[in-house]
């Protein structure tokens, strides 16, 4: 049985649209799981929900077997670190992470060892006595980390925490975070619409569209094989054309394109996409027939590295890269193969 289960999750406000719809989500106790997606999709309603700040319209939320749906938020023994950190100014370190300690009423002798220990966790031992406006932006943001885990959450939710800092501090306390929870073993829901963070430390992502999961899988497997085409343009997809399922495989006009990794369910109007760095720009002569597309380059962009096409075929723009050893002109006929390992049908 799965640690938590939000269950067939509504939500919306004053009764006017929707913002979660039938939303169900599995998570196994233990791991470090991201709810991904554009800003409106639904991400922070759901951790708000899992947190007690939202009670859903419809359906349960289920935390190791046991209905939490309608629990108040002081009775969550749940951890939860917000975007903008929401430390106390007038506090301490020490002070600051203290605080819920002190609100569950911890005799004081108990208080000082566990926030010392938790400190030295997060690398922070030396500066207990300082006040939030002497640290860093990292630094007060594993202020909060530790704040949260110091009354030993069944639970860590994380509302973008990263969003605050320059991008060379990002890189730096995500993957913190990351060996933070695995050392604590503790489980995570990660919020945030950026696709790299969130890849490099999940377990599991749940990409989100319009109040649904369009995907809830590994990030290997949503890079390398998006279910729909709203998770395959998120994850860097560009390129798309018609194909149409026959009793020997699926075709692109007259072409016949073979997949590498077939679709588990039947589509009513499938399309084939591939990313521009996997298309391949075939010699003179090449023997190639399947998984190709003939067009005419209208664009070339130089990219330092290679150079990038636009070419219009009878199914519409593609984009593909090509090497800097043979370049082709604008309005020069060329063929695109698609290798089959690398295309992808939605």
């Amino acid at each position: 049985m799965s640690f938590i289960q939000l269950k067939n999750i509504d939500v919306a406000y004053d009764g006017k649209k929707k913002i979660l719809n039938n939303l169900c989500l599995d998570i196994e106790e233990g791991k470090l799981i991201s709810l991904l997606g554009p800003s409106g999709c639904g991400k922070t309603t759901t951790l708000r929900v899992i947190a007690g700040f939202i009670e859903p319209n419809g359906g349960s939320f289920l935390l190791n077997g046991k209905d939490f749906t309608k629990v108040p938020i002081h009775k969550r023994n749940f951890g939860i670190v917000f975007q903008s950190y929401a430390l106390f100014p007038h506090l301490t370190v020490e002070e600051n992470v203290a605080f819920g300690l002190k609100m569950r009423k911890m005799p004081q002798q108990e208080i000082a060892p566990k926030v010392q220990e938790i400190l030295a966790t997060v690398d922070l031992a030396d500066l207990g006595k300082r006040y939030p406006r002497e640290l860093s932006g990292g630094q007060r943001q594993r202020v909060a980390l530790a704040r949260a885990l110091v009354v030993q959450p069944e639970l860590l939710l994380l509302d973008e925490p990263l969003s605050n800092l320059d991008a060379k501090l990002r890189l730096k306390m995500r993957v913190e975070i990351r060996e933070l929870q695995q050392k604590l073993k503790i489980t995570t829901v990660f919020v945030t619409h950026d696709q790299e963070e969130c890849f490099s430390i999940s377990d599991k992502v749940a990409v989100m569209n319009g109040g649904i999961i369009e995907q809830y899988d590994t990030p290997e497997n949503i890079y390398a094989h998006p279910a729909t085409e709203f998770v395959a343009r998120f994850v860097g997809f560009e390129n798309f054309f018609p194909l149409e399922k026959r009793e020997d495989g699926y075709y692109c006009g007259d072409t016949r394109f073979e997949i590498g990794h077939l679709p588990e369910r039947e589509m009513d109007a499938p399309k084939g996409t591939i990313r521009p760095d996997d298309i391949v720009l075939l010699e003179d002569g090449s023997q190639e027939e399947n998984n190709v597309i003939e067009g005419t380059v209208t664009v070339r962009t130089y990219l330092g590295k290679s150079y990038q096409y636009k070419v219009a075929t009878p199914f519409g723009d593609l984009v593909a890269n090509g090497s800097n050893t043979r370049t082709h002109e604008a309005g020069e006929r060329v063929r695109l193969y698609l290798p089959p390992q690398k295309l992808v049908v939605v």
